[in-house]
C-alpha cells in the first residue's frame, strides 16, 4: 500500500532524520504491505518546534475559524471513506464492513461534533465580577494507540485543534498508514502550517521523547495502563498536563428480570467486536447464580456466529495473539471451565485466536482481574445485587460497562454504584457527545464531547 517515506511537519512531507524504518504488516496474512520511517528524537524536536512556532497564530484565530477548518477535516476524511476502510482492513485485519462503519464512519461523526462544538463554546463566562478564559494549553503531543487508530486520533487532535492548541501525533507503530492519511487530509483541510505534525515511530524512542520534550505542554495518551504510567511520570516530571485513557475490564451485569438472551447476545457482540482488542469491551458477564446454565448455553451459541476470517478478524501483531492464547491457557490452568474456542490457532495462517467463552469463573482468576485484549468472554456468577456490585467493582479498572434490568430504574440505580466511567443501560447506544473515560486505573481525563475539549483548555480570570 502507498506509504511516505518521510515525516508531515510544519505543513509538509519531508525526510525523516534517520533511515531506519518499520514494516507494516498485514496480520490476516503476515505479509508486509509497506514501510514508514522510524522517527528519531531529532524529528520529534523538529515537529515540536513547528508546532511551538504555530502556536501563538491558530490560539489567536476566531473560533469560528477554527470550526470552519475542522469541518473542512471532516469533510475531507469522508471523502476518503473508502480508502481508510481498507487501509484499516489491511494493517489492522478488521472486516471490511467494521471497517466502514466503525473505523472509517466513526472518526468523521466525531470530527463533525467538534466543527458544530467549537462555533458554540463558551470560551469565557462570568463569575460576579470576574471574567473567566478558558484558553488553549499550548503544544499535545498525541500519542495513539493501534486498535482504533483513526478514531483515537479523531478523538484527541479533533477538540485539541478546537482548543486552539496545535499537536504532534505520534501513531502506533502498528498502523501508522492511517495516520498518514489523517495527515493528508489535514492537508487537503487546508490547516496552517505547523498546527498539525506527523512523526512515526517507536514508543520508546518517538514516543518518549515526546513525552519528554520541554516544548510540550500536555501528553495525551491512549494505551495500556503500563505504559500510562511511564507517560505520567514523564510528564510529571516536568509538571506538565497529562490525559491518560487505559486499561478495562469492564463488567455486563445481568440482573434478575432482564431480558437474559438480548442482553447475553449483545454482551457476546460487544466483546467480539474488533476481535476483542478495545479498551471498554464487557468481558466480564455477570450472571445471577441461578440463571448462569441458561446464560452459558446462550452465550455459546452466540459466539459461534463468530468464524474466524469472516466476522472476526486476527490479532494485531503475533505477540498480541500469543498473549491471548496465554491467557486463555492460563484460565484453564486455573480451573475455569471452556464453553467455546479455546488456544489452538483457529487458521493456518494470520494472527487469528478462536473467540472464546469460560463459565465458572471466579472473581480472583486472572481471566477475571487482567486485560486480555482478545475476543474472550468470562461468565461469572453472583449471589444477590450486593455480590454482583462487589464483583464489578472488584478490579483496578473502571473504563466502562453495563447493566440490564427488567425496569429502567433499577438499571440505573445499580450503575450509580458502580466505579466506572460509562455504563449503558438496557443496551444504551454509544453517544459520540458522551464524555469517555475511567476511574481508577483506567485513566485520568475525559475525551469526546465538551468534556473531551475542556481537557485541552487552561483557565484564566480577570477581576473587575
Amino acid at each position: 500500500m502507498k506509504a511516505h517515506d518521510g515525516m508531515y511537519i510544519d505543513g509538509a512531507w519531508r525526510p525523516a532524520a534517520g533511515t531506519g524504518t518499520i514494516a507494516v504488516v498485514n496480520p490476516a496474512d503476515e505479509q508486509v504491505i509497506g514501510h514508514v520511517p522510524a522517527g528519531t528524537v531529532e524529528d520529534v524536536d523538529a515537529a515540536v518546534r513547528a508546532a511551538r512556532a504555530a502556536f501563538p497564530g491558530w490560539a489567536a484565530t476566531a473560533p469560528a475559524d477554527r470550526a470552519a477548518r475542522i469541518a473542512a477535516l471532516r469533510d475531507a476524511l469522508a471523502a476518503r471513506k473508502d480508502e481508510i476502510a481498507a487501509t484499516v482492513t489491511a494493517e489492522l485485519g478488521a472486516p471490511p464492513q467494521a471497517a466502514q462503519a466503525i473505523h472509517a464512519g466513526l472518526p468523521v461523526a466525531v470530527a463533525g461534533t467538534y466543527a458544530d462544538l467549537t462555533a458554540t463554546y463558551a470560551f469565557e463566562e462570568k463569575a460576579g465580577n470576574s471574567t473567566v478564559l478558558l484558553e488553549p494549553v499550548g503544544v499535545v503531543g498525541a500519542i495513539t494507540p493501534w486498535n482504533y487508530p483513526l478514531h483515537q486520533i479523531v478523538a484527541k487532535v479533533a477538540p485539541a485543534l478546537a482548543a486552539g492548541c496545535t499537536v504532534v501525533l505520534k501513531p502506533a507503530e502498528d498502523t501508522p498508514l492511517t495516520a498518514q492519511l489523517f495527515a493528508e487530509a489535514v492537508d487537503a483541510a487546508g490547516l496552517p502550517a505547523g498546527v498539525f505534525n506527523l512523526v512515526t515511530g517507536l514508543g520508546p524512542v518517538a514516543g518518549q521523547a515526546l513525552a519528554e520534550h520541554d516544548g510540550v505542554d500536555m501528553v495525551s495518551f491512549t494505551g495500556s495502563t503500563a505504559v500510562g504510567r511511564r507517560i505520567g511520570a514523564l510528564a510529571g516530571a516536568a509538571v506538565k498536563r497529562v490525559a491518560l485513557e487505559l486499561g478495562g475490564k469492564s463488567a455486563n451485569v445481568i440482573l434478575p428480570g432482564a431480558d437474559l438472551a438480548k442482553a447475553v447476545n449483545v454482551g457476546i457482540a460487544n466483546v467480539m467486536s474488533n476481535s476483542g482488542q478495545t479498551c471498554s469491551a464487557w468481558t466480564r458477564m455477570l450472571v445471577h447464580r441461578e440463571q448462569h446454565e441458561e446464560a452459558v448455553a446462550l452465550a455459546a451459541q452466540a459466539v459461534a456466529k463468530y468464524v474466524p476470517g469472516d466476522r472476526i478478524g486476527p490479532l494485531v501483531n503475533a505477540k498480541q495473539q500469543e498473549r491471548v492464547r496465554g491467557y486463555i491457557e492460563q484460565g484453564i490452568a486455573e480451573g475455569a471451565r471452556l464453553v467455546a474456542g479455546g488456544p489452538e490457532a483457529p487458521l493456518d495462517k494470520g494472527y487469528y485466536v478462536s473467540p472464546t467463552v469460560f463459565a465458572d469463573v471466579t472473581p480472583g482468576m486472572t481471566i477475571a482481574q487482567e486485560e486480555i485484549f482478545g475476543p474472550v468472554v468470562s461468565i461469572l456468577p453472583y449471589e444477590d445485587e450486593d455480590d454482583a456490585l462487589r464483583i464489578a467493582n472488584g478490579t483496578v479498572y473502571g473504563l466502562a460497562g453495563a447493566v440490564w434490568a427488567a425496569d429502567e430504574e433499577t438499571a440505573v440505580a445499580f450503575a450509580r454504584r458502580m466505579e466506572t466511567g460509562q455504563v449503558d443501560i438496557n443496551g444504551g447506544r454509544f453517544n459520540p457527545l458522551a464524555p469517555f473515560g475511567g476511574y481508577k486505573q483506567s485513566g485520568v481525563g475525559r475525551e469526546l464531547g465538551a468534556h473531551g475539549l475542556a481537557e485541552y483548555l487552561q483557565t484564566k480570570s480577570l477581576q473587575f
